[in-house]
């Protein structure tokens, strides 16, 4: 099974883009239509349970790792840069160590290598809230969704995992049963001993809590040549809060 993608560009270096827990690659299509504008083939990939990527009772970065090097072999791409938004930053460091042979760019954007507990308890419960109704407008779905995501930016955000069913009623396009039996591994460490050699860019949001000055120090044990710069003005979504800023710094890395 080989992961959905939507690629942006007929030619140009190859650069895969992975999104967050609950995310998509149409989170990815501005800025991918962008990259593509400056040179790159822009692979904006589903993950495992999530878009319309395939689904799986099994959930860990072992295998999302491996899903990304499947989908490399299956488009016959031998070197990628790779981009990867929190739990796709996961799965691009994991990536990173098991084949550094493929990459020849990384940019981990807004995760470190260390483990988060669980703390995505109201949406997974307004999601599930969403899959026990028969939904036929976003409105009521809104109105659900915000008895459990008060933050409107958030709520939006999730509420792009609806899509219109052939009985015309709204579904979830996300494997929901699957992410919560196992939403633990999502917030699982790099293994201790993993370690990336190449330079490697680590973007973060000012305002954003993921990684903090306290990581930087594993965030160097693991990726000894680790540059990290923060975006201003941005929280975790720091490419759609600061998207500017994110591609200027991206770019300068990914073409040096």
């Amino acid at each position: 099974m080989i992961l959905h993608s939507n690629i942006i560009g007929d030619a140009g270096k190859p650069l895969l883009i992975l999104h967050g827990f609950l995310g998509m690659s149409d989170n990815w299509k501005t800025l991918g239509k962008k990259f593509a504008k400056e040179g790159f083939q822009a692979h904006l990939i589903d993950q495992r349970n999530h878009g319309r990527s395939f689904h799986s009772d099994e959930f860990n970065y072992d295998l999302l790792a491996e899903d990304v090097k499947k989908y490399c072999d299956h488009h016959n791409l031998k070197q990628v840069s790779l981009i990867g938004h929190s739990m796709g930053g996961k799965t691009a460091m994991l990536f990173a160590v098991n084949y550094p042979e493929m990459l020849e760019k990384l940019v981990i954007v807004d995760i470190s290598p260390k483990f988060y507990p669980t703390h995505h308890e109201q949406i997974l419960a307004g999601l599930s809230a969403l899959q026990q109704e028969t939904l036929t407008s976003r409105s009521d779905a809104e109105t659900i969704m915000t008895k459990y995501v008060p933050e409107f930016g958030t709520r939006q955000f999730l509420l792009k995992n609806l899509y219109w069913q052939e009985n015309k009623t709204l579904g979830l396009r996300i494997n929901l049963i699957s992410l919560i039996e196992n939403v633990e591994e999502v917030g699982e460490s790099l293994s201790s001993f993993s370690i990336y050699d190449k330079e490697t860019l680590f973007l973060k949001g000012d305002k954003s809590e993921y990684i903090l000055t306290g990581d930087e120090k594993l965030i160097k044990q693991h990726f000894p040549k680790a540059i990290i710069q923060e975006i201003s003005n941005a929280g975790h979504w720091l490419h759609a809060e600061n998207p500017k800023e994110f591609l200027e710094k991206s770019l300068l890395f990914l073409n040096s």
